[in-house]
């Protein structure tokens, strides 16, 4: 392909020009020479690369490098590193070439973002060993994930040029990693961004429709806003404050989220958009205006005092500050109102960035104290890491940056927050290790609980201990905090400690003997094979003798386990007693892989698949290849954690046999209701009614039928139809 160069560099140099022109922060001079500096080691480093696209690799990381600048908000070294992230990894640049040109700060950061990206590109070790290597660099510089974080976000942006199955990869990775770290850091969004265009790849339909749905209202949500500013802002003038009023569509992935918890179809989401209101004022000032404005928005419209949110006099531990209330308004429909200073709405904006913009004139605010409270325990959690497996240490602290939170207070007053669901040993271990590990109880408002009491807001705590007391098993059972359970499982493992070092040693010597090198990737591999929670099980299971030398005889046997099985399960004469599940006539239905292959397989039972659904095949040690829909609960965790086990599979003839599904409808009840639905199932669409019931209570009626269904075009046409008749509101698939 010819390439217009002249061309390009105009472009480059103009994109280079919009970064440095888009900061969040004013730049010096120094500051701007360290940029270019970096700007041109980069486009040095990228001169010879091009992306999937054919566009100039350089692109990427100056649009990386907008995102630090403007969206996230960081400074010049940041930047700089934005620049310089591809470097190490794809150039004969090396981390000492940077430590020389940049100084060790910017060498260590860019070497950080290195190992990562080395790390995706292992072909063995699951995402969730990523995730542990990603949240390692807490411990050294937490701008490497910030930076890593843009980086996700360009690639996401630009991720029309990947296969269909890799497009679902890297977006699971996304919703199932990265996006959870956003929320955490208080990148809101970046994080909706992420989720969005996540729901995009890994389920197209959903998004494209509630997509055009939005646009087709957004000339009567600007119509409401308007309506709404034209009311509101003669009552703020009045009180000479200083507003802005806007309006906001909230986020697809949020709103089919919605729908998807309260079973409701996209008109039936009364929130889909918000109304915000950003006023100016000093840092003394701040909290009175937001209660003036909220006093003068209720004495305008009815508010549902159960929807209203005060995260000002209590900050999320995000560092995010508003009111949120919910309002009849205008058109007498319901409708969230967010009320939030500047500053509170540039924190919201630009997360833990925005933060240290404004530690002059304000106090310390709780959301810098929260935000460094959570780096200080996810690196308590980090140095105790080798007691956890990397799934479990991945779950926990999920958990921990998702979860919605709870206030306690220490016996002096002081506030704690702790995720909901925690126990009073959550507690105990949150205000020190060593009061957690000897905890026997605890007095909750002055009275005595069990250290498995779960905490409620506003609940005042006093922890009873023993210099006696130990760690327990069963104490796993009810801590939530990823804190509490790595200092337990550290404490309880530390017995096992000197079995799994011999362990270990046995292993070396047998594997060695084996000529199968003694590392990281290969004991990973062994683990998978044993069907084992961790390495150190592995290691026990050689010291105790559970496994020896015959066992690592059949691993080497079965080595490259997941690319065997592929051979392994194809149709064969021969009928493997593991698949039971599918008739030997079904075994065409459905093929596997780029070169569509008849294998065994049986279906996924978390999920209902028929013809014409989006699907794929999942590899599975001991039961073969799984079929899952795209749209499985399970899809995204088995996309972001084991995609090297992960398969195409498309269906080859759909129309051959039938399968049953259940299905949901409701709507208002009358005569003749019933015949209308069997009309349209029966008749119309010619399909077999396998069972059918149907309750109705006060004029309201609630139906659920078993269908045979032939493929997902039926399916569809059946939903479409049922939609149609007069009185059914809702129409859903079980």
């Amino acid at each position: 392909m010819v390439y217009d160069l002249e061309q390009e560099n105009k472009e480059i140099l103009a994109r280079y020009k919009d970064l440095i022109t888009n900061t969040y922060r004013n730049l010096d001079e120094e500051q701007n020479k360290l940029i270019r500096k970096a700007f041109d080691i980069a486009l040095d480093a990228h001169k010879d690369q091009r992306r999937k696209t054919g566009e100039p690799y350089i692109y990427h990381p100056i649009e990386v490098a907008k995102i630090v600048a403007n969206e996230i908000g960081l400074g010049a070294t940041s930047i700089a590193c934005a620049l310089l992230h591809d470097v190490i990894e794809d150039s004969d640049y090396t981390y000492d070439d940077l430590k020389k040109i940049f100084g060790k700060k910017i060498a260590d950061i860019v070497n950080g973002l290195t190992k990562i990206a080395v790390m995706n590109h292992q072909n063995i070790s699951i995402q969730s060993e990523n995730y542990r290597k990603l949240l390692l660099t807490l411990s050294e510089d937490f701008r490497v994930i910030l930076i890593k974080i843009a980086d996700r976000l360009h690639n996401m942006r630009t991720l029309e040029s990947m296969t269909p199955e890799k497009q679902k990869k890297i977006a699971s990775e996304t919703v199932y990693i990265y996006a959870p770290l956003a929320h955490r850091l208080g990148l809101y969004n970046i994080k909706s961004e992420l989720e969005d265009l996540s729901l995009k790849f890994n389920n197209p339909e959903v998004y494209f429709d509630i997509s055009s749905k939005l646009e087709l209202a957004k000339e009567s949500r600007e119509k409401y806003i308007e309506e709404f500013k034209k009311e509101v802002s003669e009552q703020l003038e009045d009180e000479n404050l200083n507003v802005s009023i806007k309006g906001r569509a909230k986020a697809i992935s949020s709103i089919y989220r919605k729908m998807l918890k309260q079973g409701v179809t996209f008109d039936e989401v009364f929130d889909n958009y918000a109304i915000r209101i950003i006023y100016k004022s000093d840092a003394k000032n701040e909290k009175f205006l937001a209660w003036k404005i909220y006093s003068i928005v209720t004495d305008l419209y009815h508010s549902n005092p159960q929807r209203m949110r005060d995260w000002i006099s209590q900050p999320r531990s995000t560092g995010y500050e508003s009111l949120h209330l919910t309002i009849l308004g205008p058109d007498k429909k319901w409708i969230e109102v967010q009320i939030r200073s500047e500053r509170m709405d540039d924190i919201a904006e630009k997360g833990v960035a925005a933060h240290y913009k404004y530690k002059e004139g304000y106090q310390q605010s709780s959301d810098e104290k929260n935000f460094e409270r959570w780096v200080r325990e996810i690196r308590e959690v980090l140095e105790n890491q080798q007691s956890m497996t990397t799934t479990e240490l991945l779950d926990d602290i999920k958990l921990n940056l998702y979860s919605k939170e709870v206030f306690v207070f220490t016996p002096k007053g002081e506030i704690k927050t702790l995720p909901i669901g925690s126990t009073a040993l959550d507690f105990a271990f949150s205000v020190h290790s060593d009061l957690g590990t000897k905890c026997l109880g605890a007095k909750v408002n002055g009275k005595l609980v069990p250290i498995s009491y779960v905490l409620l807001n506003g609940d005042q705590v006093d922890i009873l201990s023993s210099q006696n007391q130990k760690p327990k098993v069963d104490w796993l059972d009810f801590v939530v905090t990823s804190k509490a359970k790595s200092k337990i499982k550290a404490i309880l493992n530390s017995e096992n400690n000197g079995l799994v070092e011999e362990g270990k040693e046995i292993l070396q010597r047998k594997m060695r003997h084996a000529k199968l090198n003694f590392n990281d990737e290969e004991i990973n591999k062994m683990q998978k094979f044993f069907e084992l929670k961790s390495s150190q099980e592995l290691f026990l299971k050689f010291q105790n003798g559970d496994l020896d030398i015959g066992d690592i005889k059949k691993y080497t046997e079965g080595k490259g386990i997941f690319s065997n099985i592929l051979q392994r399960f194809r149709k064969s004469p021969v009928k493997n007693e593991l698949f039971t599940e599918t008739p030997e006539t079904n075994l065409d239905m459905i093929v596997f892989g780029k070169d569509e292959q008849k294998m065994n397989y049986s279906y996924a039972k978390c999920c209902t698949v028929i013809p014409g659904d989006r699907i794929f095949g999942f590899i599975t040690i001991s039961e073969g290849i799984k079929v899952h829909n795209d749209n499985c609960p399970n899809a995204i965790n088995l996309r972001a954690q084991y995609d090297y086990r992960v398969l195409p599979a498309k269906w080859v003839n759909e129309e051959s046999f039938k399968n049953r599904i259940k299905i949901e409808i409701e709507g208002l009840d009358r005569m003749g209701m019933i015949n209308d639905i069997t009309a349209v199932i029966s008749n119309n669409m010619n399909m077999d009614m396998k069972s059918m019931s149907i309750e109705s209570n006060n004029g309201v009626f609630l139906g659920s039928i078993n269908l045979e269904v032939r493929n997902r075009s039926q399916l569809d046409e059946t939903f479409k139809q049922l939609k149609n008749i007069n009185g059914v509101s809702r129409v859903k698939r079980m």
